[in-house]
């Protein structure tokens, strides 16, 4: 083997010696400056995303704050249409029952003259059946029919005693 023979040694230093510096200098002036690059453009890459990454934070924060901002704002609204519808029931429902006590009213004072009529009507029919009676029993007591006008003086009397 030509490695162990000790004559060959100086010959495979020198070679081995002239291959590294030759490797050496093609890795370092071709090789290690495209290395550097991608490492560079990795870093840059990098810190570019962490830049966008930051900035697409803060904008999703402050979207998370106006919606927050926004739901709070429609939450008082609808509170506000809420309470607005809520009076403007109360205030119709107020003024159907002023129109309905209104209307009660009419009925009542239409249903109270109509008793009172009714009251008036029965009242001169109770005094036109009173002579009527008065003649009847009069008549089947003394057995003779006696003067309307003196029927109608005595009912005047009675009703003056009366009241």
């Amino acid at each position: 083997m030509p490695q162990l023979n000790v004559a060959d040694y100086p010959p495979q230093l020198i070679w081995l010696a002239i291959t590294f510096v030759a490797l050496y200098l093609i890795i370092s002036r071709l090789a290690l400056p495209r290395v550097g690059a991608a490492l560079a453009a990795r870093e840059a890459k990098l810190t570019d995303d962490i830049d966008r990454a930051e900035k697409l934070k803060v904008e999703a924060e402050t979207a998370l704050a106006a919606y927050h901002k926004a739901i709070a704002e429609a939450r008082a609204g609808s509170q506000a249409e809420l309470k607005q519808a809520a009076a403007a029931m109360a205030a119709e429902a107020s003024k159907r029952e002023a129109a309905f006590a209104v209307e009660i009213g009419a009925r009542i004072k239409v249903a109270e003259e109509g008793i009172a009529a009714a009251k008036t009507a029965a009242l001169g029919e109770l005094r036109a059946v009173a002579g009527e009676t008065a003649r009847a029993l009069v008549a089947r007591l003394s057995g003779s029919e006696p003067d309307a006008g003196a029927t109608e003086r005595a009912l005047s009397a009675a009703e003056g005693v009366r009241n």
